[in-house]
């Protein structure tokens, strides 16, 4: 049995490829469009959207934690102890060891998150005031000038809290990092806690927590 060989054309695609990269100037064309494509591409996959902008009564642009650290422990708004007691909350913080020193707002819920400020530290409206029995939570961005030296915390360093009349002396008793859906960090508590959080981790995917104890 005899076998016919036949030669197979080239395709008209093949042809024209071939023609492009024998032409310099067609070669260096073609390499800057594929170059473009791909930084167009990586372009589109690698945005990440900004966290969306609510606007609080005193006018003052800040963000929903709902792309921040973590959402408001439903627990926290219903745990109130005494109604009648007049509001102290904290309006300044001070670690010394890490050189924070900042005002404190009182951040209200938004549509079940916290309000967070650009500009100072947050007190989450619905956790414990000072001097109250329960979880004071007070949180800010992890930037130089807010909550970002909070990272080199350590065990048993001093952290002030003060309120329009008075100081609230703590020791850091515990740091660890959590998911952003491990709200059982702001839960309330049955003795006087303070608990500082920002993020942390790659792409701020993570919550560094660190939790002191009140000093009596």
């Amino acid at each position: 049995m005899s076998v016919t060989l036949r030669k197979v054309k080239n395709k008209p695609s093949q042809v024209t490829l071939k023609r492009i990269l024998k032409d310099e100037k067609k070669r260096i064309r073609l390499f800057l469009l594929i170059s473009g494509i791909l930084l167009l591409t990586l372009g589109f996959f690698s945005s990440r959207p900004l966290p969306k902008q609510v606007q609080t009564d005193s006018n003052i642009a800040v963000s929903s934690f709902s792309q921040e650290p973590v959402d408001v422990d439903k627990a926290l708004l219903t745990a109130k102890t005494n109604k009648f007691q007049p509001k102290n909350p904290p309006i300044r913080i001070i670690i010394p060891d890490l050189n924070i020193d900042l005002p404190v707002k009182e951040a209200k819920v938004v549509k079940g998150y916290w309000e967070v400020f650009p500009d100072s530290a947050g007190f989450g409206s619905g956790s414990a005031y000072p001097d109250e029995t329960g979880n004071q939570v007070i949180f800010a961005h992890a930037r130089k000038d807010l909550f970002l030296p909070l990272k080199e915390a350590k065990l048993g360093q001093p952290v002030y809290v003060m309120t329009k009349d008075k100081w609230y002396s703590y020791k850091i008793e515990a740091i660890k990092e959590v998911l952003p859906i491990q709200t059982e960090v702001i839960a309330p508590a049955e003795e006087p806690v303070l608990t500082l959080y920002t993020c942390t981790g790659f792409s701020d995917n993570k919550r560094l927590i660190v939790t002191a104890k009140k000093i009596e």
